[in-house]
């Protein structure tokens, strides 16, 4: 009988050591899979973006009805922290108030000033804009953006804000960014024939400009209001 108990333990032992390897099993499996999906859980300010820009026509990189008279354009980088800063506390206004009623349309092109993954973070926004999904990359981008050229703007990374930008066809977008980089390096040297020597920097044209007008990087929002109607 003793004999009998020793056995019935051991096998009530490696049955319990089974079901444990089993669970941990599970739980590697769903960490693992959770990280490979790229899955945008941590990201900040997806509800923001989406109330930002809901309901404005999108084209490629240009924010706004294409009939608008002005035009204005936004010469940044991905990386750049005063860009986020332009697209969190300066833009805003002007989007909710001249790109929505229709009297402005917003072009953003890439200057990459900052390092080595400025330009393919250009291009993966270039790609979600030919979905329509531009502009919600490049501001959810700014908003959770890492250290300055710390080295987070990596593939997954990009790839993550691309499925929270609502990027609807992820394969096609992988395929796009990479041909896309040379259209993220002309805008800079568009941007240095312009004579810009930092980010952002803004251009604009209108009705009464007489071809596009630089005005450098304006200090606030009201700033901008001068320039869109000195252009209208």
């Amino acid at each position: 009988m003793a004999a009998e108990g020793d056995r019935r333990k051991q096998l009530l032992q490696l049955a319990s050591a089974t079901v444990f390897l089993a669970i941990v099993g599970v739980a590697v499996l769903i960490v693992v899979a959770s990280s490979s999906s790229g899955g945008d859980t941590n990201l900040e300010g997806k509800a923001k973006v989406s109330r930002l820009l809901a309901g404005i026509p999108q084209d490629g990189l240009v924010l706004g009805n294409p009939r608008a008279p002005v035009k204005l354009v936004e010469f940044g980088d991905l990386q750049c922290p005063v860009c986020r800063g332009y697209s969190e506390e300066i833009l805003p206004p002007i989007v909710e108030s001249r790109v929505r009623n229709g009297e402005v349309k917003i072009d953003f092109r890439n200057y990459t000033i900052i390092g080595e993954q400025s330009a393919p973070a250009g291009a993966a926004a270039l790609a979600a804009g030919e979905q329509g999904r531009g502009w919600n990359y490049v501001e959810l981008f700014y908003r959770n953006q890492g250290e300055e050229n710390s080295g987070y703007a990596d593939d997954r990374f990009l790839r993550v804000v691309a499925e929270g930008a609502g990027v609807k066809n992820i394969a096609k977008w992988q395929e796009e960014r990479q041909k896309l980089v040379p259209e993220v390096e002309k805008s800079t040297r568009r941007a240095q024939e312009l004579g810009l020597d930092g980010t952002p920097s803004f251009a604009i044209w209108g009705p009464k400009t007489s071809g596009v007008i630089t005005f450098g990087t304006p200090q606030s929002t009201g700033a901008i209001e001068e320039a869109i109607e000195k252009a209208r």
